[in-house]
């Protein structure tokens, strides 16, 4: 499965990357939402996208629905520290969207994802790397 990590901080998309990685998902990632534009096309196709709500260059949300016009079944998992905000900016979540709450533990991004990939967890992290993010 393959896996696109948007986040304008770069410590946290490092984060998550490695913790994807180590899942064993194939991940690309991208700083922000014009970057993840460019890179999502027909040779780069995702699974699903863990996308930051709140960057500068273009929300979360706007890049979702952008991404979502060419490609109609991605699902997103948006990771914000301004769950209030998400919900101001939409009301109701899409059958294919979560959210997770920052700050997370690398299980529980892996539940999340996992959750939205396949319908159940597939696999828990070892203790020792369940650290908050």
């Amino acid at each position: 499965m393959r896996v696109m990590v948007v986040d304008d901080e770069a410590a946290v998309r490092d984060i998550e990357q490695l913790v994807l990685t180590n899942a064993g998902y194939d991940v690309l990632t991208a700083e922000d939402g014009p970057a993840a534009l460019s890179l999502l096309d027909a040779d780069h196709p995702v699974d699903l996208v863990v996308a930051d709500l709140k960057m500068p260059a273009m929300d979360g949300d706007e890049m979702a629905r952008r991404l979502r016009a060419v490609h109609p079944d991605l699902k997103i998992l948006f990771v914000t520290g301004h769950a209030d905000f998400l919900f101001d900016a939409q009301p109701v979540l899409w059958e294919a969207e979560a959210f997770l709450d920052k700050p997370f533990t690398a299980a529980g991004l892996l539940e999340a994802v996992s959750v939205l990939l396949s319908g159940h967890i597939r696999q828990r992290m070892p203790v020792a790397a369940a650290t908050s993010m």
